[in-house]
């Protein structure tokens, strides 16, 4: 029977040396954090706060080099 990727990241966890443990946890507490979704209101929040510094780009310039 494959192994799940849970049980796969488990093994390759197991074979990492105990005082790179910490750096480790580092990295998947990082990556974790990059792939989760924001939720609705912290999403505006970041929004509204893009704007009132002004950090805004022209509507017209939106779908630069997008092909759609």
């Amino acid at each position: 029977m494959p192994m799940s990727y849970a049980e796969k990241l488990q093994d390759e966890i197991n074979h990492v040396p105990q005082e790179y443990l910490p750096a480790l946890l580092n990295i998947v507490h990082s990556f974790r954090e990059s792939v989760s979704l924001k939720s609705a209101g912290d999403s505006f929040k970041q929004g509204w706060s893009e704007v009132m510094r002004g950090d805004t780009q022209p509507i017209d310039k939106l779908w630069d080099g997008i092909d759609v």
